[in-house]
């Protein structure tokens, strides 16, 4: 816990220093803010929260309603990780650089500057978090601003101004861009993002991106800032037996209810092909994890099915066919649980109850 909140404070001092040059650059054009605070606190702002933050916090690979925290879609996420590691090769050229570039190059550069920006707020949006995007992104916002203003102020010197006298049409008119005012230089920039976005697209079509991933990497995931298919999660109760619970709505001269049982705050009906393959899968928990997490992840999907059904599902007819194909798994279950547990109808009669009720059962 110690070493997390020294991480915690190093973040802050980084952004709270970035905030603080970007207004000393704000209120004092003349001055040039490059030093070894600054440098240190780039590195950790640019390329240690990023490194962090997509190592930690953005590496599921299972996106559901159940899922663990997935900030971007995983089948969409290579646009995002492409888009970011571009943005931080723009901001490298730019901020040591020992020339100008050519005016074409300048604009694809102030652009992937201004896109940074942009993905940063949206990653604010998707997050929700404040400690993070407070510590990390509001930092990382203020260093590309930083970089942005002193860019604009060097291409507006006046021995900038002709430095490029023989360039060509592209070139001169991306020269008259850079150098023009703020209100219109970066109203602009962002329309020229779109093209650059574009590219960046078609390129990755080629590694099975789709052409909308950048979007789709914020939207198709789960109980996020802009997530959009939190309405699959309805209906869903997640670690829960998908096939046996809708297998236990059938009609109860077929599927044999004998009892309620309890399941994240919510009443369930049980029968007896449900509480076995509960019991089934808390023994398969308990004495092969690795098993149980690999086949958890994979029957998952299932819920995807159901949940996304669930009218279909939710049908007596429906529920009755089921439960009479889920007969074969109920008896393999059962046969497992006598062979490898001691006391297999205590661990059946334990499930979907309350806690205390768990203990008196176990006692006995």
């Amino acid at each position: 816990m110690g070493f997390y909140w020294i991480i915690m404070f190093v973040f802050g001092i980084a952004g709270l220093s970035a905030i603080c040059y970007l207004f000393i650059l704000l209120f004092n054009s003349q001055i040039k803010i490059v030093n070894g605070w600054f440098r240190t606190f780039e590195v950790i702002a640019l390329f240690l929260g990023p490194a962090i933050f997509l190592s930690s916090f953005d590496t599921g690979d299972i996106n559901d309603c159940c899922s663990d925290f997935v900030v971007f879609s995983p089948h969409h996420r290579l646009t995002i990780h492409t888009i970011i590691f571009l943005c931080l090769t723009a901001y490298f050229f730019s901020t040591y650089r020992r020339s100008l570039y050519p005016p074409l190059l300048e604009l694809i550069i102030n652009c992937l500057l201004l896109v940074a920006v942009i993905l940063n707020i949206f990653i604010i949006i998707q997050i929700k978090d404040p400690i993070i995007w407070i510590l990390g992104n509001v930092s990382i916002i203020g260093f590309y601003l930083i970089q942005l203003l002193q860019n604009h102020r060097l291409l507006r010197r006046e021995e900038v101004v002709n430095a490029f006298p023989g360039n060509s049409i592209a070139g001169r008119i991306s020269m008259k861009l850079l150098q023009s005012s703020a209100l219109i230089k970066y109203p602009v920039l962002l329309f020229f993002c779109l093209p650059i976005l574009v590219l960046i697209a078609a390129v990755l079509y080629l590694f099975g991106q789709k052409p909308d991933s950048v979007i789709r990497a914020f939207t198709d995931t789960y109980h996020q800032g802009l997530s959009q298919l939190d309405y699959m999660c309805d209906n869903v109760q997640c670690g829960g037996h998908y096939l046996c619970s809708v297998a236990a709505n059938g009609h109860p001269v077929v599927v044999k209810p004998v009892r309620l049982g309890k399941r994240n705050g919510g009443t369930i009906i049980c029968n007896r092909q449900l509480l076995i393959s509960n019991a089934f899968e808390e023994l398969l928990q308990e004495r092969l994890p690795r098993t149980h997490r690999f086949i958890r992840m994979k029957y998952d999907r299932i819920g995807d099915a159901v949940h996304k059904y669930y009218s279909i599902f939710n049908n007596k007819f429906v529920s009755d066919v089921v439960y009479v194909l889920m007969k074969p798994a109920e008896w393999i279950f059962l046969v497992t649980l006598y062979l490898a547990d001691r006391n297999p109808e205590n661990r059946i009669a334990q499930q979907y109850l309350l806690q205390q009720e768990r203990i008196i059962i176990r006692s006995n």
